[in-house]
């Protein structure tokens, strides 16, 4: 098919390792640092899967920015984004079966400098207060019994950062907890740094459930743009991509590490065990239970907008 008859679509992800890994042998390789003056990332090898009439270009930002921009434009035919801001999305976006984050009894974490874990909490860096990360620590705060005190004066004051700013953030004292996100998660011990809840686990503990994190979401739209099908389409070439990057996993996480040099290969092999599991290649039954959990909680908080049905996009069915 030429160029011409393609219809290029966006796909916007985190730079953290487990989205990497999936979406490249659609995107094809992307340098890490370079951007064009669209803010696409530059292509540095091409696609490997034929993707018929689509092509896809790689935008890959902070997952922050990505809740902000499906919140405030909506823009991006498909986009990585926090299963919490999705709730605030839903008019706009579908969630797609695949490429979830789900933690199975591990999640973000909240630390702090070794050995002050019982000093007066002032600040805590967060990677987003639209991230699923933050609904948790709020849950958890609650079940503390520490609800009642967020707009006291003495709650700690909510400080925003890039995810891979916060570990130094708490390091140098500028904070006195922090909320991990991705990596970070495995590396924050190497800075003298000690856990104080692992949010995942607790969760898992509280309702039995896995922890779903982010997701994937495309446009509702895709279907009027595109034509009827257009959305299993899509779908069926994202579900590729998980397969082709699993089946060729030894070059998928090479390229991914080049996204978080901070880590060595064998936490990158952790870090996609952990995040790219059978439940992100379809959440399935257990999976949209554990989303209508979430949903809940954050409506009972208050925090986003009850929701309704829960549809998710498959390429069958």
């Amino acid at each position: 098919m030429s160029s011409a008859a393609r219809h290029t679509l966006t796909l916007a992800h985190s730079p953290d390792p487990d989205d990497v890994f999936m979406w490249w042998p659609i995107t094809g390789k992307i340098d890490p640092i370079r951007k064009d003056e669209r803010g696409f990332g530059v292509v540095v090898e091409p696609a490997r899967i034929d993707t018929a009439r689509f092509a896809f270009r790689a935008l890959a930002e902070d997952i922050a920015v990505l809740n902000r921009r499906a919140i405030e434009r909506g823009d991006l035919d498909i986009t990585a984004l926090s299963m919490f801001t999705w709730a605030h999305v839903r008019d706009r976006y579908q969630l797609t079966a695949c490429g979830s984050s789900m933690g199975e009894g591990y999640g973000p974490k909240v630390v702090c400098r070794r050995g002050e874990a019982d000093r007066p909490v002032r600040t805590i860096a967060v990677p987003g207060v639209k991230t699923t990360a933050f609904l948790l620590w709020r849950l958890w705060e609650e079940q503390r019994g520490a609800t009642s005190a967020m707009r006291a004066p003495h709650a700690p004051r909510v400080v925003e950062l890039p995810f891979d700013q916060i570990l130094e953030a708490v390091s140098r004292g500028v904070a006195d907890r922090g909320l991990l996100i991705h990596q970070s998660q495995l590396t924050y011990a190497s800075l003298g740094l000690e856990q104080i809840v692992d949010l995942g686990r607790w969760w898992g503990e509280r309702t039995g459930l896995p922890l779903p994190l982010g997701g994937n979401a495309v446009r509702r739209d895709l279907e009027a743009r595109l034509g009827p099908g257009a959305i299993r389409e899509i779908v069926a070439l994202l579900d590729r991509s998980i397969a082709y990057a699993l089946e060729r996993r030894d070059e998928s996480v090479r390229y991914c590490m080049n996204f978080a040099p901070e880590i060595d290969r064998a936490q990158a092999e952790r870090y996609i065990d952990m995040y790219v599991s059978p439940l992100t290649v379809d959440m399935g039954a257990r999976g949209e239970a554990a989303l209508r959990r979430l949903f809940d909680e954050a409506a009972r908080l208050d925090l986003a907008p009850a929701v309704g049905t829960i549809d998710i996009a498959r390429a069958y069915g």
